[in-house]
């Protein structure tokens, strides 16, 4: 296992850097830079050599593979650079302040997702055309076709103007100072309500229909109708021979939600002005600051290659069977 581990990890070295080329190639490529955008506002006699001036401090006079062996100098000692943005901040201080909340609010949802999807499933799929599983169909279609703005606007119209429950965007109201501690705490649940409703709704739809498709296919299978012969509970049937096998598809999903655990929800956390990673990669890109991108893009690219060796792992210990096969090979 550790030597199999060892293997993918030095593949992924090589796949790393052409992704971050890549990237580096399309982010430069988009029109306009942030000297541009910066220079815009001066006055027309001194822009041009602000423009000038700005480019020098920023590398952009050099030519695209200068700039990119630069840049991946600086991240094999781990430095990420500084911001383009007129505080000039170091990257890693701006994604560790936005980190925090990005994790929480991913983190709580996926929790809910998971707690929910897989009983929906499972019952989904050993009450297959039921009323429970008619009704969870439509849940699943109309959640898949509700886009994320759509309904967030929606529900901030609802709960935030008309019924005026629950706050529409930011973390915290403007008196939360002088609120008490739990008055505090309640005021903070009170903003993650709808963003955290938003971002559950799609997922869970999603998951759901997962979990009941890999559950079909197991208990159709003929070692479950072998179990069922024995005289075996259907409950022991389903929840120990069956769900064990029917959670490989879900681990491999969840795998590959880690780096959404770090890159945040862009729409979600735009919409309701909650300061995460998601909101700091759209102004990064509005801003063409190429820095705070990269940054973005290389923690997520990491954990994207780390999360399919974790779920290649994780297949191993919920499968003894993939285990055996490696031993024989």
């Amino acid at each position: 296992m550790l030597a199999y581990a060892l293997r993918r990890l030095l593949l992924a070295l090589p796949l790393l850097l052409g992704i971050t080329f890549v990237s580096f190639v399309v982010i430069h490529l988009a029109p306009g830079d942030p000297s541009e955008l910066q220079s815009g506002d001066l006055s027309m006699q001194h822009s041009a050599q602000a423009y000038k001036q700005m480019r020098e401090e920023y590398g952009l006079d050099k030519s695209l593979p200068v700039q990119y062996w630069n840049w991946l100098s600086r991240l094999v000692r781990l430095d990420f650079g500084r911001s383009f943005a007129p505080d000039g901040r170091p990257v890693l201080a701006k994604i560790g302040e936005r980190l925090p909340i990005t994790l929480l609010l991913n983190i709580v949802e996926m929790l809910i997702i998971v707690s929910l999807a897989v009983p929906i499933g499972v019952l989904s799929a050993t009450r297959q055309y039921s009323t429970f599983d008619k009704i969870t169909t439509i849940f699943v279609f109309v959640g898949f076709a509700t886009p994320d703005f759509w309904l967030a606007l929606l529900l901030m119209i609802l709960f935030g103007v008309r019924l005026d429950w629950l706050p529409v965007s930011g973390l915290r109201s403007l008196n939360w100072e002088y609120l008490s501690f739990w008055r505090q705490q309640w005021d903070f649940l009170g903003h993650l309500a709808l963003p955290i409703l938003v971002a559950t709704f799609g997922g869970l739809a999603g998951f759901s229909r997962y979990m009941r498709q890999s559950m079909l296919e197991v208990i159709r299978q003929d070692y479950i109708q072998s179990a069922r012969a024995k005289g075996l509970a259907e409950r022991v049937v389903v929840g120990k021979h069956a769900l064990r096998n029917a959670l490989l598809p879900i681990v491999t999903i969840l795998g590959l939600s880690l780096p959404g655990l770090i890159g945040g929800s862009v729409i979600v956390e735009w919409i309701f002005a909650i300061p995460g990673m998601g909101q700091l990669m759209v102004q990064a890109a509005f801003e063409r600051d190429y820095p705070v991108l990269m940054g973005n893009l290389v923690i997520v690219s990491t954990l994207t290659l780390t999360a399919n060796l974790a779920a290649d792992i994780a297949y191993s210990l919920v499968d003894p069977r993939i285990r055996v096969g490696r031993r024989r090979r």
